[in-house]
């Protein structure tokens, strides 16, 4: 049988199968909290992102860049309302201030853009008619239960569906489902975005 280890004895080893971190962990684990900090300050309008990047020495620089990027890239969402295309908007500059390759860049903002333009236009169009659509199938849905209660009447009431948790429930599954397919184009541009030099 063999010894039994403490919790504090197996903690130990495991420690020191890990080894030291390398120089560029310790830089990552120093620079890239400090680029998402600079890039949350950025969104918020509290800084210049270009002033404060030249700040950085060659050694944090490439750190500080990742860290800006993947805040600015997280922060690139459906535009629902103004704020939203508000925070697109100056992430989208933002990244054309740290990003090199600044064409491929350029390609990929415009199919965000496009994916935006859809959304907006013919995406809020589709989503109005989904949603007339669902409400009057739902009223003749209530309208035939009722009905059916009453032993066939005409029901001498209304009810407003629109108010009803189970019609807010499968708005939210339909709206869902809609968004879905905006989603995952955008997640796949956004991983574009990421990738990028």
């Amino acid at each position: 049988m063999g010894d039994i280890k403490s919790a504090r004895e197996i903690a130990m080893e495991k420690i020191a199968a890990i080894g030291e971190p390398t120089a560029a962990e310790r830089l990552e684990w120093k620079y890239l909290p400090e680029g998402e900090k600079l890039s949350a300050r950025y969104l918020k309008g509290e800084t210049k992102l270009q002033e404060e990047l030249v700040k950085y020495d060659k050694t944090a620089a490439p750190y500080i860049v990742r860290g800006v990027c993947a805040v600015l890239v997280k922060n690139i969402n459906l535009p629902r309302d103004e704020p939203a295309q508000k925070v697109n908007k100056t992430a989208m500059e933002g990244l054309k201030i740290v990003k090199t390759d600044k064409s491929r860049l350029e390609a990929i903002l415009n199919q965000v853009r496009q994916i935006f333009t859809h959304y907006t236009t013919q995406g809020e169009q589709q989503s109005k008619q989904a949603y007339e659509m669902l409400k009057e199938n739902f009223q003749a849905k209530v309208d035939q239960a009722i009905s059916q209660q009453m032993g066939g009447k005409a029901p001498n009431m209304h009810i407003d569906v629109e108010k009803q948790p189970q019609f807010q429930e499968e708005w939210r599954k339909v709206k869902n489902q809609m968004e879905g397919q905006y989603l995952h184009v955008l997640a796949e541009l956004k991983q574009q975005l990421t990738d990028l030099k």
